[in-house]
């Protein structure tokens, strides 16, 4: 197999906690840092820390607001992101198509 594809993976998204967020943000426009949370059972340092990732590599954007009288954090993925995640994934794809190939 050729290893050039594998090198290509984007590693800020190739990690597994990111790559959880990014797929749910693909299916979403934004969510929320405690629905996140919730599904993806982690801890609020462990979630912070992923989203502030993504947000420095510009694939999602933070807003901050109130909701009755309540901090509300959403995360949605910018269109960089949405960029790099179908890139990310069509690279998968050709990795697996290559390895189907043997």
């Amino acid at each position: 197999m050729n290893p050039e594809p594998l090198l290509q993976l984007d590693r800020v998204i190739h990690e597994k906690g990111r790559l959880a967020i990014m797929s749910m943000l693909a299916a979403s426009p934004e969510l929320s840092f405690i629905q996140l949370r919730g599904t993806l059972e982690m801890t609020d340092g462990n979630l912070t820390t992923h989203i502030r990732t993504l947000q420095e590599a510009g694939y999602v954007s933070v807003a901050k607001s109130y909701r009755n009288n309540r901090r509300l954090t959403t995360v949605s993925m910018t269109p960089a992101g949405r960029k790099a995640f179908i890139d990310y994934l069509a690279l998968l794809e050709q990795i697996v198509r290559e390895a189907k190939q043997k």
